[in-house]
């Protein structure tokens, strides 16, 4: 089959290599789409140790189920698909409460990262667990499909945030999983919602998907005017969804005393914090790790509207081209979001 694969920093080639192997409660997806994730374009230039090549990377991911393991009886040859991209083992503790995203024996789909490799979807076929396998409508086109991933990351932060009807929020930083948070955290009861990024584009897409208001991170009255725009009572709720040193310091200062900062990105391994803010001030610091089963619930969420992924789609390329894509965004070419490939 063919397939992506990097063979060095930034270096990804297109190769011929065997299709995987089926367990016993596995099934073999072709893929029909899959996109590059910002952690697939992080992990490119091997900074984060999280893509150590050879590796065949991508997580985010639909398809049609082409075999099936001996042991598997809830899906069959043809069923369109979709998958988590957290492999959760099933049966340890963290499990079997639910918690999958938590697992002891927890592997990512297109990582290697020295514990262990696991080869994505960047290809033709990619073999995962029947467990973390979710049907998918007849009608549900498979380049959204390939953002279901990315919207359980949303919703699933939103959903441990336990929000009160009506709590204030700011989302920090406009990018894709921070487009997905506005909208997750207002179908979840946050109003008003608010967005604060660097670039007027990304907060011009935020407003055009819910949020009421929006605010450029340079602007140096930025708290005051959060403040105004949340009735002077100050933002209960902050969603950082970068992950850096500044994003997560904006993110604790815009929330009130008592307020709630929600920590989704995960760019920098380490940052400080302004610990006596925190403190003093009473704050709850949450963080949100992938998502714990929540599919079923984010494609209803896409069928009905309530969450639309339309606008995030920036492109969508052929496998063979997959290298020029992901070169275009590892030098953030303007405008682009979300790229899908198809093999």
């Amino acid at each position: 089959m063919e397939a992506l694969v990097l063979e060095e920093a930034r270096g990804l080639h297109l190769r011929d290599v065997p299709k995987p192997e089926v367990g016993a409660h596995d099934v073999l997806i072709q893929v029909k789409a899959c996109g590059i994730c910002g952690s697939d374009v992080h992990g490119y230039d091997g900074s984060t140790g999280r893509r150590i090549p050879p590796l065949i990377m991508g997580h985010e991911a639909a398809g049609i189920i082409t075999e099936v393991g001996s042991d598997v009886t809830a899906y069959k040859l043809g069923d369109r698909v979709t998958f988590d991209s957290t492999v959760s083992c099933g049966h340890c503790a963290y499990c079997l409460q639910g918690d999958v995203n938590l697992c002891d024996n927890r592997q990512v789909l297109g990582v290697s990262c020295g514990d262990y490799r696991r080869n994505g979807a960047f290809a033709e076929y990619v073999v995962v667990p029947d467990h973390i396998v979710y049907s998918l409508p007849d009608s549900f086109p498979y380049e959204k499909a390939a953002l279901i991933e990315a919207v359980s990351i949303a919703v699933h932060a939103a959903k441990i945030t336990h929000i009160k009807p009506g709590s204030s929020c700011v989302v920090i930083g406009a990018g894709m999983i921070g487009l997905l948070a506005v909208q997750a955290f207002k179908h979840y009861g946050c109003s008003p919602v608010f967005a604060v990024d660097l670039e007027q584009s990304k907060l011009d897409i935020a407003k055009s998907l819910g949020a009421d208001a929006t605010f450029l991170a340079t602007d140096p009255d930025l708290f005051r005017k959060l403040n105004e725009a949340a009735g002077g009572q100050g933002i209960d709720i902050a969603a950082e969804v970068v992950g850096a040193q500044k994003s997560i310091t904006t993110a604790i200062e815009a929330v009130r005393r008592g307020g709630t900062v929600t920590l989704i990105g995960n760019l920098s391994p380490k940052v400080e914090i302004p610990l006596q803010a925190v403190v003093t001030r009473q704050l709850s610091l949450l963080g949100s790790c992938a998502s714990a089963g929540e599919y079923k619930e984010c494609i209803e969420l896409m069928e009905n509207g309530a969450i639309n992924v339309d606008p995030l789609i920036s492109a969508v390329a052929p496998l063979k081209e997959g290298a020029e894509w992901f070169d275009k965004l590892y030098n953030r070419a303007p405008g682009l979001m979300k790229v899908i490939l198809q093999p």
